[in-house]
């Protein structure tokens, strides 16, 4: 019998040489599918709690307290397995732990960010028109505007006063406390508005948000603006406050919505700010979970992303080299042979392929919802522009260690070629001489006050970053 006519095994042969890109749920064994679903729990509640910078910091310090971490001192002697973290003016975090070959070999980093999208308050924001009280915002980050209007706003950050002192403010989370808004124009009446392409539908100056109606009780006189000096009133009264003050304050307002699952089978989160807070998330708890790693591993949780990384709290600053060459000078090596044996997983989410909207993604070239933790070798825009373009070699020994961990995994990118971009941390650890590669969550409605992921990605994603943790 001629070799062409033997039979072929199709199925055996489909399987040993091509991608299986079903749905991973399907992949899945059911105990499996159940640690992710647990998992999600505690991701909810960290990002009930964490919805600015801030406040992701200070969870990510309880969290790692309660698992043995205690601060960093660059004085102290450390041995393997010891736990430690700086904490960067309250806007980043960087937790390690150390290894058994310290920085000899290098050390293992994942890196995320903390920061997300929002309105925040413009350094003289308090203002009264027509009876109404406002406060004038300047919004933070890639937003559609529209997107803002007539939603449930929660007011968070930290006010200091000209002495020096402080006031931390979270208003409008708890049942019962007042909430905020910004108006929009009523359909009856926006027949302009209408016409105006989605972009230009709503201008930033118009974010206002509605904070008063009542004029000041018992005032003597008629006076001018006596509903913006009742709030004023009112936040003396309860933090302490002049409007002075607002000059010297980190204050945003965030979508008020609590984190809940979404789908009848409950099989996704939906949230404000899970980029990058899945990452982030997932990230923390990978160096609180891992075992004592044979390199050192710091997890990086950064600012400042979503404005380009720049600021002493963003990675595009030197805050994460000076910890790294404090950890390499401790062992004896010179710090610019650490980084360079360096190697780091860029953790910041990925657009997740939508149906809705097919014509801005490449199918064959996405990430899908219950695909795994995503990859993509580059991200930037256009001609792959601002972007760091991972190794071929670093892409295959991160897909063996997932291989070998179990780790569902797809590989993708942000979307078609021509229809957008954007960027992440990686060139900026790149640049240090780093192998980096970005892994990510897949997210739905990327940048909108509610974005949607699989808690199967979610779990993956963690259970990628602890393997590459734990890996030689």
């Amino acid at each position: 019998m001629s070799k062409k006519d033997e039979k072929v095994d199709v199925k055996a042969l489909q399987e040993k040489l091509t991608v299986d890109r079903k749905n991973g749920a399907a992949k899945l064994d059911a105990s499996v599918i159940k640690k992710a679903d647990k998992f999600c729990e505690g991701y909810k509640d960290f990002l009930a709690h964490a919805k600015t910078e801030r406040e992701a910091v200070t969870e990510a310090i309880r969290i790692a307290e309660e698992a043995g971490f205690v601060p960093y001192d660059p004085m102290a002697t450390y041995k393997a397995g010891d736990r430690v973290y700086v904490n960067n003016r309250g806007k980043a975090i960087m937790l390690a732990v150390i290894g058994t070959e310290g920085t000899r070999q290098g050390v293992h980093i994942a890196a995320a960010h903390i920061d997300n999208p929002r309105l925040d308050l413009k350094p003289h924001p308090v203002f009264e028109k027509d009876g109404l009280a406002q406060f004038k915002t300047h919004y933070y980050g890639g937003i559609k505007k529209y997107q803002w209007t007539a939603i449930p706003l929660s007011m968070h950050g930290r006010i200091c006063r000209k002495d020096g002192s402080f006031v931390d403010i979270t208003l409008g989370e708890k049942p019962g406390e007042p909430q905020f808004t910004v108006t929009d124009l009523l359909v009856h009446l926006a027949r302009e508005q209408l016409k105006k392409p989605l972009g230009a539908s709503i201008e930033g100056e118009k974010l206002n948000i509605l904070i008063g109606s009542r004029p000041l009780e018992g005032a003597d006189e008629d006076g001018k603006d006596l509903v913006k000096l009742n709030v004023l009133n009112i936040l003396n009264e309860k933090f302490g406050i002049t409007e002075e003050d607002f000059v010297s304050a980190d204050i945003a307002f965030v979508p008020a919505a609590a984190p809940v699952d979404i789908g009848f089978d409950r099989s996704m989160v939906g949230s404000y700010g899970q980029d990058d807070r899945s990452c982030a998330y997932a990230a923390l708890m990978a160096v609180v979970k891992a075992k004592t790693p044979y390199r050192t591993i710091v997890t990086v949780l950064a600012d400042r992303e979503e404005i380009g990384s720049d600021g002493n709290t963003g990675l595009n600053s030197s805050f994460m080299r000076y910890f790294i060459e404090d950890l390499a000078e401790a062992d004896g090596v010179a710090p610019r042979h650490v980084l360079s044996r360096s190697r780091c997983l860029s953790a910041d989410v990925t657009a997740a392929y939508d149906p809705n909207y097919p014509e801005v993604y490449e199918a064959m070239n996405s990430t899908y919802l219950n695909g795994g933790v995503g990859m993509s070798k580059y991200t930037g825009a256009g001609g792959k522009s601002g972007t760091n373009e991972a190794s071929a070699e670093f892409v295959s020994e991160i897909r063996r260690i997932f291989d070998e961990n179990d780790v569902l995994w797809q590989i993708g990118e942000l979307g078609a070629v021509d229809a957008g971009g954007g960027g992440t941390v990686a060139m900026y650890i790149a640049n240090l001489n780093v192998d980096v590669v970005d892994v990510g969550v897949p997210v739905l409605s990327m940048h909108a006050p509610f974005e949607v992921t699989s808690k199967i990605d979610e779990y993956m994603t963690y259970k990628g970053i602890k393997a590459f943790y734990e890996s030689k």
